[in-house]
């Protein structure tokens, strides 16, 4: 009967090391207030410059979704009042931004969809207010005001929370592996409000919208979009009607609650900034930008699987995050391992822990090299792959070696054919009434004789070859 409609407005953080229209560091994290300069704090009768790499982190990005680049480019003033925005007005684009026409394609639970990109334009980000550094008193802290962004305008073309989530983290990965931003979430660097409505089943006229702003992760976008759709549709079926508005969602009570009335473009005053030429760019600077690309997720994605002969599913989650996909073809170059093992090392075992222990690949406490290592050892049947795993536990949380570990510890598996034939005859002999149970059809008893060798030898004997001498013993007299 109904059917949600979502369009995302994602800011990215651009990293650069100094602001959009000022000198002044973008550095996170310093004390407040020393971040910014006379420019930032709007003083009169200064002049913004605007700063190239900006220019050129943004055309990198619409060149990665197909985009048309504007070979010119207008800043406009967004007027608007709020105190921690010093000048009284935004420096953005309006009519005419760098980027516009794009698309991007993601995964949903029936396939591939193609999500259109309305526009990406830069800005410069707001200061910051903090409430609950003083009793009676707000605070501005504008270490972040004239901070670059970009803003991403999808189409309305998202159909749900689930849809609305990989969208989002598409554009995380590509961000990254562009190298334009580093996508922290936490920080703020990389945010999105969301604009939510509901229409009648195969309705063409868009029901009213409302704008939940600043959500700053995956699970509060996918929340907080469930949210608003279950309270739209609750008020339309009760014969009310929705108010386009801006709201704000709460996390600790999974809720959305009203902020404002949602302000149109023609609120903000919108003219073009008389203090900023307008951004003109030709062939040659796109065609230069072109070649300085990396690889993009999607090419690296059919790569992996053509190189790799890996699965689409275990593609996916390596290329989800560039320095991911780096730390996988680390570790096979390495040592020149098999890169499914290797994959699945990661998928089962290093991402688990990483999300246990809530680390980022760039805060790994076990670098390629040392999990080449250790899965070499997998590979030529030094260890066990049992054994590696409680090795690779200790790498993780005491940061111990595994060159020392095995050395040291005796771990080295016993793979002599020799040794391990007196071994597995020994254990028969001691237990020949189990024996003689097994040869008349206990055939279970298979798995007790396994745990009785490893037992002999402290876990190191060779499981595949003592499964293989067990049978050859047992089956001698058969």
């Amino acid at each position: 009967m109904w059917e949600p409609v979502i369009g995302l407005e994602i800011h990215v953080q651009l990293c650069t090391k100094s602001k959009i229209f000022s000198s002044a560091s973008t550095n996170f994290g310093l004390e407040q207030n020393t971040q910014a300069c006379t420019i930032d704090l709007g003083m009169p009768g200064v002049l913004p410059v605007l700063n190239e790499q900006a220019v050129i982190m943004a055309i990198k990005f619409g060149l990665s979704v197909n985009a048309t680049i504007s070979k010119k480019s207008i800043f406009a003033r967004k007027n608007y009042f709020y105190p921690d925005l010093p000048k009284g007005y935004q420096i953005s684009q309006y009519e005419l931004p760098i980027v516009s026409n794009g698309s991007i394609e993601i995964e949903n639970g029936n396939g591939k969809k193609n999500i259109g990109i309305t526009r990406a334009h830069l800005e410069e980000d707001a200061g910051k207010s903090i409430h609950d550094l003083f009793d009676d008193a707000s605070a501005i802290d504008l270490n972040r005001a004239g901070t670059p962004l970009i803003e991403i305008v999808s189409e309305p073309e998202l159909s749900n929370a689930e849809e609305a989530v990989s969208y989002l983290k598409k554009i995380h990965s590509l961000v990254r592996y562009l190298e334009i931003s580093d996508g922290n979430m936490e920080q703020g660097s990389f945010r999105c409000d969301a604009n939510v409505s509901v229409k009648k089943t195969n309705a063409n006229d868009l029901g009213v919208r409302a704008e939940i702003k600043n959500i700053n992760s995956f699970k509060f976008v996918e929340n907080a979009i469930n949210h608003e759709i279950e309270r739209q549709i609750d008020i339309l079926e009760n014969g009310g009607k929705v108010i386009q508005e801006t709201r704000l969602y709460d996390p600790n009570k999974n809720e959305t609650r009203s902020m404002r009335s949602k302000e149109e473009a023609n609120d903000y005053r919108y003219f073009p900034d008389p203090d900023l030429l307008p951004v003109t760019i030709d062939e040659e600077t796109i065609t230069n930008i072109k070649k300085s690309m990396p690889e993009l997720p999607d090419e690296k994605k059919k790569r992996f699987m053509k190189d790799f002969g890996l699965s689409e599913y275990d593609t996916s989650i390596l290329i989800s995050d560039k320095l991911l996909s780096e730390f996988f073809e680390s570790i096979i170059n390495l040592k020149k391992l098999d890169s499914k093992m290797v994959a699945n090392w990661i998928i089962t075992e290093v991402l688990a822990l990483a999300k246990k222990s809530n680390l980022t690949v760039e805060n790994y406490p076990v670098k390629p090299e040392q999990l080449s290592y250790l899965l070499s050892n997998v590979a030529d049947e030094t260890i066990s792959n049992k054994q590696a795993k409680e090795i690779f536990l200790r790498m993780w949380d005491g940061g111990e070696n595994p060159e020392e570990i095995i050395k040291n510890e005796g771990l080295e598996q016993i793979s002599n054919t020799e040794e391990l034939n007196k071994i597995v005859e020994n254990v028969l002999k001691n237990n020949y009434k189990c024996v003689g149970d097994y040869r008349k059809g206990k055939v279970k008893l298979f798995g007790f004789f396994v745990g009785e060798i490893m037992k002999e030898t402290k876990g190191r004997a060779n499981p595949k070859l003592v499964s293989k001498i067990l049978k050859e013993q047992l089956n001698k007299e058969c």
